[in-house]
C-alpha cells in the first residue's frame, strides 16, 4: 500500500499537540484550525506523501507537513 494510501486510510487519527498547534500556526501564518487545515493538505490530489523512518512527509503546495506514522501525530509543517 502507498505512503498517501495508508495516511487517508487513517485519516480521523491524525491530531497535533499544544505546542504543535503554535509551531505551525506560527511556520505556516495561519491561524484556526490547524489539524482540519493541514487534513485538507493531505487529501489534495497535487499531495506527495512519502515515509522516511518513522515519518510521513507531505509535499503540497507552498509547504511540507511532517506526521509521525505510528503515532498519526503532526509534528511539524513549513513553508518551501
Amino acid at each position: 500500500m502507498q505512503s498517501k494510501d495508508i495516511l487517508i486510510e487513517n485519516i480521523e487519527k491524525i491530531h497535533t499537540t499544544e505546542m504543535g498547534v503554535g509551531r505551525i500556526s506560527k511556520n505556516l501564518g495561519i491561524s484556526g484550525d490547524v489539524v482540519e487545515y493541514c487534513i485538507s493538505k493531505i487529501l489534495k490530489d497535487s499531495s506527495e506523501v512519502t515515509k522516511k523512518g518513522k515519518n510521513f512527509y507531505i509535499d503540497v503546495d507552498d509547504c511540507i507537513i511532517t506526521v509521525n506514522s505510528s503515532s498519526y501525530t503532526i509534528i511539524t509543517a513549513h513553508k518551501k
